[in-house]
């Protein structure tokens, strides 16, 4: 189940709002989120429900087992975080390393066809925080593994995070009120995420999808951008609204997380697009790899080569090929040219604030279309038509002419301006929560709508 379903939104999640408003106490409200949410993930994956039992009662055990036996916490750490990453590389990896196998060898070991849990990386890493962080006495081990379970479950960061740490809830999971104001000011977010996914991000990745999807002689300089342009915008609004709608659901039932975007277009260097883009996952890297491997604390030379591992690591996560290899590897070597050379993101007039501007949006465009095409070689096929494909033959110039309608021009506009932060500085002025508020209802009708309509409604995560 996806939030962005009928079924989600007109049974689902009614049904769970209102039994958590009439249940007293907070153990049955906790009781009925956790069935809810073993509900929400075994409605798509019910092979797979019992394996996320199963991960996190493993990973409520080594925690346990390191809070009572805290001489052997190191060798339990050890063997909790090698298990975690198994279950990664059996689901995740096991075909792209046999293929690469046979490559290597000219071999033909028989690909075994395994089928990926939603959302394994981000209920993973969620679980392998908790160990972590109780290893480390920032948090303590919970005794009651129900509590565990629903951490790590919750339906609303379930599939498509963002990656939530065990004591930025705990005390919510034992203590929390669900007040008007969050519930009202839940729900506008929500629909503001639901906004993203379904009016935005859809049509952006109708166009996306059209394009790479389409013959590489119908490509060209002009096609190149449209669909580079129409993915990078799909990402961006597809994953920030369903962050977006997480946050808002955890509003709705008193939980309340984190922020996980925050603009990244309007960063002016790659460091910054990494401090704005996917922040729960960008701090996990930093605080469970990046400092542990020494930070930036050994040396400049040292501080590259880390982050450069920990890029590798984050092309390695969304994905089993090596175009996400490579999408590390070449965010990691930007990383590394501004550590060597910091006036490319050191702060300038408004001359060099525009190039900055420029530079970033276009190294982080150009790495979305390898994030995006299914093999290496149509990345490098994407990106020199993009700067090289000076043809106009017929076949290419309708295919790209083809998908400007009305619809994707007038969503394009909006996709840009929602890109800046308008909206935080509307926020405060005189009138602005009346016309927020109509406007989240007017969206609201829409998005039902269009999905009431049987349109275009991809789910992206399936890849992660």
């Amino acid at each position: 189940m996806v939030f962005s379903s009928m079924i989600f939104l007109c049974i689902f999640l009614p049904v769970v709002f209102g039994l958590h408003l009439v249940l007293p106490g907070i153990r049955a409200k906790n009781v009925m989120l956790l069935i809810a949410s073993l509900l929400f993930y075994g409605y798509g994956e019910p092979v797979y429900l019992l394996m996320l039992v199963a991960s996190s009662f493993f990973n409520y055990l080594c925690a346990f087992l390191i809070g009572k036996y805290p001489e052997r916490k190191k060798q339990i750490l050890c063997v909790a975080v090698i298990l975690n990453l198994a279950i990664l590389v059996i689901f995740k990896y096991t075909g792209f390393l046999v293929e690469s196998f046979n490559g290597i060898t000219g071999l033909s070991v028989p690909v075994p066809q395994i089928r990926m849990p939603i959302g394994i990386s981000f209920f993973t890493f969620q679980a392998m925080s908790y160990v972590i962080d109780v290893y480390r006495d920032v948090t303590e081990s919970q005794r009651n593994y129900g509590k565990v379970l629903l951490y790590i479950s919750f339906f609303p960061q379930l599939i498509a995070g963002p990656i939530v740490k065990y004591h930025d809830i705990a005390e919510e999971i034992d203590k929390r009120s669900q007040t008007l104001d969050g519930v009202s000011q839940g729900i506008r977010r929500f629909i503001a995420g639901l906004g993203k996914k379904v009016l935005i991000a859809n049509t952006m990745g109708a166009v996306a999808d059209t394009l790479f999807g389409a013959p590489w002689g119908e490509i060209n300089i002009a096609g190149a951008w449209i669909g580079a342009i129409s993915y990078m915008l799909q990402i961006y609004f597809d994953f920030s609204g369903y962050s977006d709608m997480a946050i808002g659901l955890g509003w709705i039932f008193g939980f309340h997380f984190k922020e996980n975007f925050n603009y990244p277009y309007i960063s002016g260097s790659i460091r910054e697009f990494w401090r704005r883009w996917h922040i729960s996952l960008s701090g996990w890297f930093q605080e469970y790899l990046y400092i542990p491997l020494g930070g930036n604390r050994k040396g400049k030379r040292r501080t590259v080569i880390n982050k450069m591992i920990v890029f590798l690591c984050t092309g390695i996560w969304h994905g089993a090929a090596v175009n996400f290899l490579f999408w590390g590897i070449y965010h990691g070597f930007f990383l590394m040219l501004e550590e060597y050379f910091p006036w490319i993101r050191s702060k300038g007039g408004k001359i060099k604030s525009f190039f900055q501007h420029f530079y970033a949006l276009l190294v982080v465009c150009v790495g979305f279309v390898f994030f995006r095409a299914d093999t290496m070689s149509q990345g490098v096929f994407w990106v020199k038509e993009m700067f090289t494909g000076f043809h106009w033959d017929k076949a290419a110039m309708s295919a790209a002419l083809q998908q400007l309608t009305p619809v994707y021009l007038l969503t394009l506009a909006g996709a840009v301006a929602a890109s800046f932060p308008i909206a935080e500085r509307l926020r405060g002025k005189k009138g602005y929560e009346p016309i927020a508020y109509v406007c989240s209802l007017a969206g609201l009708v829409i998005c039902v709508l269009s999905l009431a309509s049987g349109t275009y409604n991809p789910f992206i995560y399936f890849r992660f």
